[in-house]
């Protein structure tokens, strides 16, 4: 079940294989078996009648409406035969308590809700007589209500509004819902008048069809943006890197500017208060300390720019293709369909569970309200944090398969020479795929993905629940935690989703994939940075177009129907639907422009286009290596020349012998293999540089040594770890020069 577990090849193909065999089974059993647990649970709280309670309701006696009840040891009123009465009546449904929101009220089992307002206890009185549907404590006779005492603490607190039962779980509800406004308040803290809420929800219910309309505009605009974003990319890639550097340059410009104006006009109007100089030479900090640190910022970018420049047109062409990726695979729009549709379903399920083991278990009386309640007790509470558990672990899964799904939907047709000759459903292929042998890895997946959130999700709910009360020190001690698992998360998704394509390719299990997939990662470090950075901007920006595309259009339809006086909340919500399915539909092109580049990664790594060795990519992508072959050709040349030049000078030949001549070729190899580790280290040496001449700028002379002291030891414990790192992953998949023999001799000669 372990990473080591695994069975490894002695050689990796690096294809698709017809020869599949099943993945990470064990991890596949113990998934099926916590599956199992959680539909337990569920049979638990059917079979104790946690459901019944549910969907029934009981009273404050424990006794559940609609059926003949046992008796309860301890509890009066317990174990009366409620067949006729079916629905559940509160003596004061307005009485909320809105920290643990619940109806703080005494319940009783009703056979008819009260359907006009009873303004007296004669009402109560005849209400009970003509429908047989006593509204007071079962122990009150309804001919005696008016007389009775302890009519004012047992009966319904009057007047009585007038209710009508929920559809499904049998409530009696009022039909003036003004009574919730306080807690209609603490839940939207922004409403402070009543007449505000009800005008947002009139305006919500007036524009329906236009919401509808809007949020069907947003899907259409999604769908074209995932086709035609191949053919704006380059465009759309370099207008962006061109506006990030000018935005940049300008915002440093101008904060230098306001610093030089600053120091000007401050030297000609010097002032005799004191706190007016002191402020006026703080604000002259401040403004020293923003330039400076838009300074480096934008130094930093246009080194970034300049030492990745060559590997944007790499995400370009990935783009180009991943649009083909969608022409020739339709079914891969109705991907966020299904997952989103599986996701609703558990979801669904999830909380109806949820709510049925808030019903279950023993009954216990409250002894705040002295109302009977069901609560788990003993080892049956562990249930609801096992069902929390089930809750991220399945969700992960079904993301999990989405992402396998696409994975080999995509290997499938990059590894395909003759895209004619691709499957007729590459997509159902795909799923056919998971379900029969890769379910197992992806649960394994989901399940190390669930270890690193769950752990995050406590600390935060520990954070809220102390916000207020713990010291700074706490407090950023927790937030620390979080961010880092929070990161931690991310990686481990980005890891796994390049590690179900490794076995969507070779039919892999997950530790094995995952350390293929990294090693290609790693060797291809720079590449990834820039796909990322680029391609992320560029498809966040997609979001916000789709956004401002709807609600631009959602303005224009709103104002010309004039009847609409509040339509505010119908554009909040038509935003959040387009933002929510341009992230869905824009996830699914992240992950094939993901799968693509680990392909094109492998396809150069194994592959070099000579005879029996054909590269499998796309046109697009050729002509990318082609251009990369060029300049590296030339850059060899030069190369080349200064070493003639220096040898010469030196008076020192070439050692150049027949018995070395494939050695050659060899370290030309590992040079070009070397190129994106020296131009990291490259980078990182500059970056120093940059770090300790702001500092020297910006710091006085004593805290400039303690500056320049963190400058280094960030980049000892950072950088040149970093870098060290991917020098000895890349020597490691160096190719060991072949022996010398005479054989090979007399080839070369």
């Amino acid at each position: 079940m372990g990473c080591c577990g695994s069975a490894e090849r002695t050689k990796r193909e690096w294809r698709p294989l017809e020869d599949r065999s099943c993945t990470d089974l064990p991890w596949l059993l113990l998934f099926t078996v916590f599956c199992v647990g959680m539909g337990s649970i569920c049979s638990f709280t059917i079979v104790t009648g946690g459901a019944a309670r549910l969907v029934f309701g009981y009273d404050s006696y424990g006794n559940t409406c609609g059926r003949r009840n046992e008796v309860i040891e301890g509890v009066r009123l317990s174990g009366l035969d409620h067949t006729d009465r079916k629905f559940i009546f509160f003596l004061d449904p307005c009485n909320v308590d809105i920290v643990q929101r619940k109806i703080k009220s005494t319940a009783l089992c009703v056979s008819l809700c009260p359907t006009e307002e009873l303004k007296t206890y004669q009402d109560l009185k005849s209400f009970a007589m003509l429908n047989g549907s006593e509204l007071c404590s079962y122990e009150l006779a309804g001919h005696k209500y008016p007389a009775l005492p302890e009519r004012f603490s047992k009966c319904p607190k009057l007047p009585v509004p007038p209710s009508k039962p929920l559809p499904v779980f049998n409530r009696c509800t009022p039909v003036d819902i003004s009574c919730y406004a306080k807690f209609a308040e603490a839940v939207v803290t922004f409403v402070s008048d009543n007449s505000v809420l009800h005008r947002l929800i009139a305006g919500v219910a007036a524009s329906k069809e236009i919401i509808i309309g809007l949020c069907v505009l947003a899907l259409v605009l999604s769908m074209i943006l995932m086709v035609i974003i191949r053919y704006i990319s380059a465009v759309l890639v370099w207008i962006l890197t061109a506006m990030v550097v000018l935005g940049s340059l300008a915002g440093t410009s101008v904060l230098w500017w306001l610093y030089i104006d600053h120091r000007l006009y401050g030297n000609y109007t010097t002032n005799q208060v004191t706190e007016e100089a002191e402020l006026n030479r703080e604000n002259g900090q401040a403004l020293l300390v923003y330039a400076g640190a838009a300074t480096a910022f934008t130094i930093i970018l246009l080194l970034l720019m300049l030492f990745m420049r060559k590997r944007v047109a790499l995400t370009i062409a990935l783009f180009h293709v991943a649009g083909k990726v969608f022409i020739h695979l339709p079914l891969l729009t109705l991907q966020p369909f299904v997952t989103f549709f599986a996701l609703l379903l558990f979801w669904i399920y999830w909380i109806l569970v949820l709510l049925f083991l808030g019903t279950s278990g023993n009954s216990v009386q409250n002894e705040e309200t002295g109302l009977t309640e069901f609560r788990l007790t003993g080892p049956l509470q562990y249930l609801t944090w096992y069902h929390a558990v089930g809750l991220v672990w399945i969700t992960e899964f079904i993301l999990a398969c989405q992402q396998m799904t696409v994975a080999g939907a995509v290997v499938t047709y990059y590894f395909t020479r003759d895209k004619n000759r691709l499957p007729v459903t590459p997509i159902l292929s795909s799923v056919l795929r998971l379900v029969r042998y890769h379910l197992g890895t992806v649960a394994k997946g989901a399940f190390i993905i669930t270890l690193v959130k769950i752990p995050r999700l406590f600390l935060m709910y520990i954070h809220n629940q102390l916000k207020g009360k713990e010291n700074a020190c706490a407090r950023c001690l927790l937030k620390t935690c979080i961010c880092c698992l929070w990161c931690l998360e991310k990686c481990l998704n980005y890891l796994n989703q390049n590690a179900y394509a490794a076995t969507a390719i070779n039919s892999t299990g997950f530790c094995t994939s995952a350390r293929d997939a990294f090693v290609i990662l790693v060797e291809n470090a720079l590449r990834v940075a820039t796909i990322n950075a680029v391609g992320d901007f560029v498809l966040f920006l997609g979001k916000v177009l789709i956004v401002t595309s709807t609600a631009f259009a959602g303005v224009l339809l709103l104002n010309y129907q004039r009847d609409y006086a509040e339509w505010l909340l119908p554009l909040i919500i038509v935003c959040l639907f387009s933002f929510l399915v341009a992230h869905c539909f824009l996830s699914i092109f992240e992950i094939v422009v993901d799968v693509l580049f680990l392909c094109f990664a492998i396809d150069t790594k194994y592959n070099d286009g000579t005879p029996g060795k054909e590269f499998f990519m796309d046109k697009a992508l050729m002509e990318f290596v082609e251009s990369s072959r060029r300049l590296g050709r030339a850059v060899e040349r030069g190369r080349s020349r200064v070493k003639a030049a220096v040898s010469e000078g030196a008076g020192i030949k070439p050692m150049v012998s027949d018995s070395r001549g494939g050695l050659l070729s060899e370290e030309v190899e590992l040079k070009e293999d070397g190129g994106e580790w020296e131009e990291l280290q490259e980078f990182q040496v500059y970056y120093l540089l940059v770090g300790v001449l702001v500092d020297w700028v910006l710091t006085e002379q004593n805290g400039f040594v303690l500056c320049l002291s963190e400058d280094v030891v960030l980049f000892l414990c950072v950088c040149l770890p970093t870098s060290t790192l991917f020098l000895f992953v890349s020597l490691l998949q160096a190719p060991s020069p072949a022996p010398f023999t005479p054989s090979s001799k007399l080839a070369s000669s």
